[in-house]
């Protein structure tokens, strides 16, 4: 299997994302705890190692510090850009660029209340609406 792409985040980088998509800025400490709130326990080295790497990797910006205090990271990726690129990987990857193998895929693992069956439905229709055009 092909190894990430230099830009596409590891398990512990997009687990920081979605803390930093949610409030951000923070500093390393505040992130170290919200990582430890979803059961995730990381010496504060090893938050402030993966932070430097994702500053390197251009997925985080370090801001300098305010009154003193320490530093704030906040994300340069969005959450939307991330996803669709993640998903298009598993999707070249594991279905071999097949959306529909997906969609068949996701019906098997996923339990879709009736609610969300409209909403994948309306949004199935307006693709095709927009195919025709």
């Amino acid at each position: 299997m092909p190894p990430l792409t230099p830009t596409q985040p590891t398990e512990l980088e997009l687990r920081i994302l979605k803390v930093l998509w949610c409030d951000s800025p923070k500093t390393a400490r505040e992130i170290r705890e919200a990582l430890a709130a979803h059961c995730r326990h990381l010496a504060h080295t090893s938050v402030i190692t993966t932070l430097q790497k994702m500053v390197a990797k251009s997925q985080l910006t370090q801001l300098d510090p305010v009154e003193g205090k320490a530093f704030r990271f906040e994300p340069l990726v969005s959450e939307a850009s991330v996803s669709k690129k993640m998903l298009g990987d598993l999707v070249d990857r594991v279905f071999d660029g097949s959306a529909e193998a997906v969609l068949l895929n996701l019906f098997d693992v996923s339990e879709l209340d009736p609610e969300s069956l409209k909403r994948l439905r309306r949004a199935f229709n307006q693709k095709m609406r927009e195919k025709q055009q």
